[in-house]
């Protein structure tokens, strides 16, 4: 792919520099500043520590440990070279270094990378209220899954990088990402396309699906000794609903709220920004309303949302989060008691796994 500048009676492709040749740098330039924009990335992502090297007998460090929304560590592994070198080995023996990292540890890692920027707030319960709050734990602590994500980012990638990490990603468990970040400058300024080249983006989540799901349901086994196979009945003065998983419970809720009067804008107070998305227009539910998020958030992974049942309200289509898992009854406690008018409530059906 190539950027081209618009004129009136052309495309002109714009040539691509080096960042060596803009004399910008690994640590200094492109991880400082992903450090504080690692949304650039293409996910949310909260960053737990920068040249993270806390092990015994070595001393490599990671360029920069973050945690994803689901709650699994990410390692950014850095080079400002055209083929990646080596980072995808580098990668993963820092992957699996950190795969036995516990809660506590990230937390204190969180706290000393906080300090050493010359927070003076720093401290392990500001740090651990920070990591609770963008995992949405309600301060509780989590299991951290020992399947460990990478994020590979890099000027370009060799083949012998793309080969390996396209064979790895087949693994169950494994989630690798080559990031390319391609400079160029225009009028005495610096602009950097930044893509996802593998795996691709629109493929992504097909490709690591069952990964996730093997990690999610590991990280619930460590704290229960067991998968949480809890349904939940949505309780209206319509009626109650069926048996309902985590996800559609709380979407259930927020349905009969909006549907008894209570305005989206009340129900968003509760809860974090990102648990709703907005979008100008009573737009469809499914494809269009996935479109239009994305119109708006391009990097935005829509399948994360329930844009096959938007809310359409104040002539704005208002989009729901999917991800509640352990929120699950904190949310629908909190929705009940801050609308009692509506006389809405739940009750929980606890099941076992079968022996089969």
């Amino acid at each position: 792919m190539a950027l081209f500048r618009m004129d009136d009676d052309q495309l002109v492709e714009q040539e691509s520099t080096s960042f060596r040749h803009l004399n910008l740098r690994e640590r200094s330039d492109i991880q400082r500043l992903l450090r504080v924009q690692p949304e650039a990335l293409g996910e949310e992502l909260l960053i737990v520590s920068e040249e993270f090297g806390n092990w015994e007998d070595s001393r490599r460090r990671i360029d920069l440990l973050a945690l994803d929304e689901s709650g699994s560590l990410v390692v950014i592994e850095l080079k400002r070279t055209d083929d990646g070198g080596h980072m995808e080995l580098q990668a993963l023996r820092y992957a699996a270094m950190i795969s036995s990292m516990t809660f506590d540890e990230v937390v204190d890692a969180h706290a000393a990378f906080r300090a050493r920027l010359g927070d003076e707030s720093a401290s392990p319960q500001n740090s651990r209220a920070a990591i609770s709050d963008f995992l949405g734990t309600d301060g509780e602590d989590i299991a951290l899954t020992t399947n460990v994500r990478i994020i590979l980012v890099s000027a370009d990638f060799g083949r012998e990088i793309t080969t390996a990490v396209l064979w790895l990603n087949r693994f169950e468990g494994m989630d690798i990402r080559c990031v390319r970040l391609r400079p160029y400058e225009i009028d005495n300024r610096v602009f950097v396309d930044i893509d996802q080249v593998l795996p691709l983006p629109e493929a992504a989540d097909y490709q690591i699906r069952i990964g996730r799901k093997e990690a999610a349901r590991a990280r619930q086994s460590s704290v229960s000794d067991g998968r949480d196979f809890t349904k939940y009945v949505i309780i209206s003065p319509a009626g109650e609903s069926p048996e309902l998983n985590k996800r559609n419970a709380v979407r259930q809720m927020v349905s009969v709220m909006t549907d008894n009067g209570v305005s989206i804008q009340r129900i968003r107070a509760l809860f974090r920004e990102r648990i709703f998305r907005t979008v100008p227009g009573t737009v469809a539910p499914g494809d269009a309303t996935a479109q239009a998020l994305l119109d708006r958030e391009p990097r935005l992974d829509v399948k994360r949302y329930f844009v096959e049942s938007p809310i359409h309200e104040g002539g704005e289509t208002h989009v729901m989060f999917r991800m509640w898992g352990r929120n699950t009854e904190s949310s629908l406690d909190a929705l009940v008691a801050a609308f009692p008018e509506v006389g809405a409530r739940y009750r929980a059906v606890r099941q076992e796994p079968s022996d089969s």
